[in-house]
């Protein structure tokens, strides 16, 4: 069973793979870092158990379906998968902004999923780490370490700057793994 202080949570979209302000709508959009693929790898080689929190809003809006994304999250892992790690768990939150569920970063839904999927008893001392505050406020809620990559929506998240003094800062996923592994 997984414990909380060796379990990472990721964010998706600009933490794994590149982001878009249009959505990342197809398989042939879904970009990954190839720095974030071997992070996952080392992470999950190294005894982490890493998990995949994800808001997907655009299968409220119509711009692509479940199958879809499960074709992306099929890829993600078997790239992991060929460089020896694992992603242990992927949840996603297919609604809109104004859909009133409770899984849509910033809440913790999607993080309470996984922690109940993966028979955790809390999530207190986990590593969420995302490109946007919306992903940090998740992680805090239940109480993870939050780490801010400047990948993505990074940047623009640092430039305002509200909300991060808790956040741990790094480059990309690469560094934040170089860093938890030191």
């Amino acid at each position: 069973m997984p414990t909380p202080n060796k379990l990472v949570i990721l964010d998706r979209d600009g933490v794994i793979n590149q982001d878009s302000d249009d959505y990342v709508k197809s398989l042939d959009e879904w970009l990954p870092y190839p720095s974030a693929i071997d992070a996952i790898a080392r992470l999950s080689r190294a005894g982490w158990t890493v998990a995949v929190a994800t808001n997907q809003s655009g299968i409220a809006r119509g711009y692509y379906d479940e199958a879809t994304l499960a074709a992306m999250h099929e890829r993600l892992e078997a790239l992991v998968e060929a460089r020896g790690g694992e992603i242990r768990r992927i949840v996603h939150c297919p609604h809109g902004p104004d859909d009133d569920c409770d899984c849509r970063k910033p809440l913790p839904g999607l993080l309470e999923q996984i922690r109940q999927d993966l028979g955790i008893a809390s999530l207190q001392g986990a590593w969420m780490v995302g490109d946007s505050l919306r992903d940090l406020q998740a992680g805090e809620a239940v109480g993870c370490h939050s780490v801010l990559v400047r990948t993505g929506k990074g940047e623009r998240t640092l430039a305002k700057g509200k909300g991060l003094e808790r956040a741990r800062v790094f480059a990309d996923l690469a560094a934040f793994a170089d860093w938890l592994l030191g």
